[in-house]
């Protein structure tokens, strides 16, 4: 079997395609749940902390001398800790969407009746059989 026919059978498998589309759709969910942390979560819990930004909390390492982290960053290295708190969010977030789903779906699999099996059209018996019975029923009379 050739290299091409091998990767050709390999990437069709439905698990392959099926992590695929995973990931693809992971990507896309990932960036709506970046954005609802950054444009609106965020923004609240800074409000309630007394309007604090936290994209703009970090530590200079370079001696730095400015108030924004962009700034911060091209003129050197920074401890960006009010990133990570955003993307630790993001993760909690995340991680607590993907629990539910996976409880969602795994009660409705658990929960689906189970269709019954149609029963299999009776077979026609072997023609020794039918003979025997014949036989049987002949004598019987």
């Amino acid at each position: 079997m050739g290299f091409n026919s091998e990767f050709k059978e390999f990437a069709m498998k439905g698990s392959v395609v099926d992590l695929a589309v995973g990931v693809i759709i992971g990507g896309a969910f990932g960036k709506i749940v970046d954005s609802l942390v950054s444009d609106i979560i965020m923004p609240v819990v800074g409000k309630l902390v007394g309007g604090l930004d936290f994209a703009n909390y970090f530590i200079p390492l370079a001696g730095q001398n400015v108030t924004t982290l962009v700034e911060a960053k091209k003129l050197g290295a920074v401890l960006a800790y009010g990133s990570f708190l955003t993307v630790a969010i993001n993760f909690v977030i995340l991680a607590v969407i993907i629990f539910m789903m996976v409880k969602a779906v795994n009660r409705v699999k658990n929960a689906a009746p189970v269709a019954p099996q149609a029963s299999p059209e009776p077979v026609a018996p072997a023609e020794d059989i039918v003979l025997l019975r014949e036989i049987r029923d002949a004598l019987k009379r």
